[in-house]
């Protein structure tokens, strides 16, 4: 068992690029995750990753293990996943990521509730407003707010969640009120940028259909919370899912713009690999979420 975990670190740490994270990932102490990286080594014969102070990279014997390596627990975690759905007990762990506002507001409280009612299983949540490659980074189910098609994985569609454009009354007093959506490109429009970014653009609904804006403003940032933040402060027009807004615009910390031509909503969904949508735990964790987050997401939405 111990050269199976010495795998399962070896896999992590190779993912995620380091073995504090690695480590962490699995609930290890870096001291651990280290040890275990060395016994490996120690048995192999040989170097998997080249250390230095500020950059761990694999050795090319490393690349080509962490391939079979990689094999042998996938293949390990369906077996359990055949054998738990045979047992009735169903355990083991649940990668989960998710947006940060969606994550914080919906995701995490019913995560906790779940993981009081089922304790045997353990949930190990990353929220983060960057895309991330699920395959790539073994993640077993994502939360999103958007669109994704890809053939490769699994999509369970929870609801539509409205989106909203905002921005606080010191701003509208400052600069005015948006009268059409051609009007927002004479405004400061706080932009969710990063690398494969949905949101360069903006797509409002109109009674002629949807309408793209292609938009530019003077700040922009990777974490949403952060956009809301310098809405608050009177830098610009935000546009975010109203669940995330709904608390400033019920206190009148931000005011609503353009009400007659919303953006276009995003889709509440979960998505992960097909092959893992036999596994029991990923099927209860789905099953739960698809039932309580709809729930969830309209009392955020209305909530004060």
């Amino acid at each position: 068992m111990s050269y199976l975990e010495s795998l399962r670190v070896f896999v992590r740490v190779s993912d995620l690029g380091s073995i504090t994270s690695g480590g962490r990932d699995l609930r290890l102490t870096p001291a651990v995750a280290s040890k275990r990286i060395k016994e490996l080594e120690a048995r192999l014969g040989v170097r998997l990753f080249n250390r230095t102070t500020r950059k761990l990279t694999q050795t090319e014997i490393g690349r080509d293990f962490y391939d079979h390596a990689r094999r042998v627990i996938m293949a390990l975690e369906d077996a359990e996943a055949a054998v738990s759905g045979l047992s009735g007990r169903v355990r083991g762990t649940i990668r989960l990521t998710a947006p940060l506002g969606l994550g914080q507001r919906i995701i995490a409280p019913l995560a906790l509730d779940f993981a009081r009612a089922y304790p045997d299983i353990q949930l190990n949540l990353r929220l983060s407003d960057r895309r991330v490659d699920i395959l790539e980074d073994q993640i077993d189910m994502a939360f999103i707010l958007g669109n994704l098609q890809d053939s490769s994985l699994k999509q369970r569609k929870i609801m539509d969640a409205p989106r909203v454009l905002a921005a606080s009354p010191e701003y509208i007093a400052r600069r005015g009120m948006p009268q059409s959506p051609e009007a927002l490109k004479a405004h400061d429009c706080l932009l969710l940028r990063y690398p494969r970014s949905p949101e360069y653009f903006w797509t409002l609904q109109t009674p002629d259909g949807g309408l793209r804006l292609d938009l530019t403003g003077p700040l922009d940032c990777d974490d949403a919370g952060v956009l809301v933040d310098w809405a608050l402060a009177g830098a610009g027009i935000v546009n975010r899912p109203r669940l995330e807004l709904a608390p400033h615009l019920a206190s009148g910390a931000l005011v609503e713009v353009l009400a007659d031509t919303p953006p276009q909503p995003a889709v509440f969904a979960c998505l992960y690999p097909h092959r893992r949508q036999q596994d029991p735990k990923i099927r209860l964790f789905a099953d739960y979420m698809v039932r309580h987050a709809r729930e969830a997401l309209l009392r955020a939405s209305k909530s004060a």
